[in-house]
């Protein structure tokens, strides 16, 4: 039961527990069941839903500052629904932008995060069709927040990896769902952890780790599109975003009723950004990434899809870090010294307003 007290906190937007639950008992609560036109509907909470064989996604950025090492917000926006959007294995092709600018924003600040939004559109081969923009108050936003919405379709590509997959097993869904995992499927990280938050951590508290950690953040959407037409066998994706590899592996294993298994020493996390997690008292696993994407793929075709990826920029440090089991539910971690520990769902991430 809601107490009248209760408030809004940071911790409802940091991906995490917390946001899952506020998701479900308030937006899902008042929104779900409205239509039944959506082949993946708002209640199946993936990384975007499907209508009309389009798949649809908006997403808001909040990052603070709006620069960071390796990034902006304008980076940042184009990427992340870009990314969403990909992950159920559509062709990203349209955006809409919703500006919200803050009194006394120096034009020059806006003019450099839109160059790189229109850099980053044309890394991903989408372009911008419509939008708003709104202005508020002095001291209200800290610079900028925006919105980015876009429109995926299925490609000749999408088609081919299902056929592949179901070569080996059953799958009845025509997308690359969060719900689509088995036991025996593979799990392959595209590369390193953490990078993101860190970066995002270093601009907020102006601290120096010893070297120069730079945000991942990048549109994958190439990638993946690639991937599944070269390869195929992909059964689902995500990119660990707000809560990281811990949330987004959770994710997978409630929708799909499974466990997965990961092994420490397979999970690619970048030296300094391991000690900055130690001196800060991180769980890398719980920092959120903006230019990786966990892969669920089927046994037959995990070598090949490794190998492709290691022969792209952005899966270089790619590595098979676990699989799917039914001895028991949830994430568990093979540790390096020989034991298992559980890797729980974290509340939020433990960096505030990293996109």
């Amino acid at each position: 039961m809601t107490s009248k007290n209760e408030k809004i906190t940071m911790l409802h937007g940091a991906g995490g527990s917390v946001m899952h639950d506020f998701v479900k008992n308030y937006v899902v609560k008042y929104f779900g069941g409205l239509e039944n036109i959506a082949e993946v509907p708002l209640e199946a909470m993936d990384d975007a839903a499907v209508v009309g064989d389009i798949v649809f996604k908006s997403d808001s950025h909040a990052v603070k500052p709006i620069f960071f090492p390796g990034g902006d917000i304008g980076r940042l926006s184009i990427s992340g629904t870009v990314n969403d959007i990909s992950c159920l294995g559509a062709k990203p092709y349209a955006l809409a932008c919703g500006l919200i600018l803050e009194e006394g924003l120096p034009i020059a600040d806006l003019e450099r995060f839109l160059a790189s939004m229109r850099q980053t559109c044309i890394e991903a081969d989408v372009s911008i069709v419509t939008g708003d923009t709104k202005v508020v108050e002095k001291g209200a936003l800290g610079g900028c927040v925006m919105n980015v919405s876009g429109l995926g379709r299925r490609t000749p590509a999408l088609e081919s990896n299902l056929e592949v997959v179901r070569r080996y097993r059953a799958l009845s869904p025509r997308w690359t769902l969060d719900s689509n995992i088995i036991a025996g499927t593979k799990i392959i990280l595209s590369g390193t952890i953490g990078d993101h938050g860190l970066a995002v951590l270093s601009a907020q508290q102006g601290l120096k780790f010893g070297s120069e950690i730079v945000s991942d953040v990048k549109p994958l959407n190439i990638m993946m599109q690639n991937l599944l037409g070269s390869v195929g066998g992909v059964v689902a994706m995500k990119d660990p975003t707000r809560g990281g590899l811990a949330d987004a592996l959770n994710e997978w294993a409630e929708k799909s009723k499974v466990g997965i298994l990961i092994h420490e020493d397979k999970v690619p996390i970048r030296s300094d950004v391991q000690t900055a997690c130690e001196m800060m008292g991180l769980d890398p696993l719980e920092v959120g990434n903006e230019g990786k994407i966990i892969i669920g793929v089927v046994p037959e075709k995990t070598q090949e899809t490794l190998e492709f990826l290691k022969h792209t920029s952005e899966g270089k440090d790619a590595q098979i870090i676990g699989e799917a089991t039914t001895q028991f539910r949830g994430v568990a971690m093979q540790t390096a010294v020989g034991g298992k520990r559980i890797i729980a769902k974290p509340v939020g991430d433990p960096v505030p307003r990293i996109c």
